[in-house]
């Protein structure tokens, strides 16, 4: 008999209406009443939080992750309730502070709290116990709307729509239909490259290019962050002329301030190597990420800045493959 824990956090899913809209409310009794399923396996319920999503913190995903590691000797898998908004980021997140887990970890939540007529969350509560029970790949996943998707791969893409997440340039693992799962694609084992580590700096910036951004910003920025993370134009550029950033970058890394450069366009990653303005940014120091969601570069930063400031270490961490965030295309 496989053992299950739900680990609570709120979200939709638990959401009622409440005198300023919906805000989670459903008891751990009433959303474990849910959770039907059949004698083969083990559920017991934990609550650890009850927010939405949208005031999910860094810290939150430590307690997640905290939690499961003090239980994962006693259960074979781990289902979290979460709400969408920042989901993706909180599986980006666990994939990193439970880098190297031999344990399933599915995170679900819904479009619709579970208590209205018309919700998705019965069918991904169901999908969810059906991944955890029977798909035996290790690691973090989003589980939603018939699909498994590899927790450093999944962005959010619709507000309503009950096909809420995509898989980005990465397969999908699973389908999942009426009691069934058909495993579509199975990872590599992966090599634990860097050691485990549970810890998080919040401290990081994102900045999404846009034409006419002042480099005067960058000044702001260097001596409020750690570390940022630019979004911007197609393989990898950022404008040189008039409004140049490029010199923003490298006043930045000259401060031991890590740049890391992630594209605006979803699908197919970057070569910051192919234009003359990428060229230039790489070597004002700018970190590429290569085919890497913009969510998981977040999280990946966070982790990856609570064990170092030291550039040239940040930079190979951050180019090293984690839970499959990165070299798939």
């Amino acid at each position: 008999m496989k053992k299950i824990l739900v680990l609570a956090t709120g979200g939709t899913i638990a959401s009622t209406h409440q005198q300023d809209g919906l805000a989670p409310g459903l008891t751990i009794d009433q959303l474990a009443s849910y959770f039907k399923h059949n004698q083969d396996i083990s559920v017991d319920f934990q609550v650890l939080m009850n927010k939405d999503s949208t005031n999910i913190q860094p810290e939150d995903w430590l307690a997640m992750a905290e939690s499961i590691e003090e239980n994962q000797n006693r259960y074979d898998s781990f289902i979290i309730t979460h709400g969408t908004d920042t989901m993706a980021f909180t599986a980006s997140g666990l994939s990193y502070l439970l880098h190297g887990i031999k344990k399933t970890v599915v995170i679900t939540g819904s479009q619709v709290p579970v208590s209205f007529k018309r919700t998705d969350a019965k069918k991904n509560i169901h999908d969810a116990l059906t991944f955890a029970q029977r798909a035996d790949i290790p690691g973090v996943f989003i589980v939603f709307d018939g699909k498994a998707i590899q927790g450093t791969r999944a962005i959010k893409m619709r507000t309503k729509s009950y096909d809420a997440f995509e898989s980005i340039n990465y397969p999908y693992i699973a389908s999942i239909d009426k009691g069934g799962i058909r495993i579509d694609y199975r990872p590599e084992p992966e090599k634990q490259l860097l050691k485990t580590h549970m810890g998080i700096c919040p401290d990081v910036f994102l900045l999404k290019v846009f034409p006419g951004l002042s480099p005067l910003f960058f000044d702001f920025l260097q001596d409020h962050t750690k570390g940022l993370i630019i979004e911007s134009f197609g393989n990898g550029g950022l404008p040189f002329e008039k409004r140049n950033l490029v010199s923003g970058v490298d006043r930045l890394v000259r401060k031991d301030i890590p740049v890391v450069i992630t594209t605006q366009c979803l699908e197919e990653g970057q070569n910051m190597d192919l234009y003359e303005v990428g060229k230039r940014v790489a070597d004002a120091g700018g970190i590429t990420a290569g085919d890497m969601n913009t969510e998981a570069i977040v999280a990946k930063l966070m982790w990856v800045l609570s064990q170092t400031s030291d550039l040239v270490t940040i930079k190979r961490m951050i180019q090293t493959p984690i839970a499959h965030d990165l070299d798939y295309i």
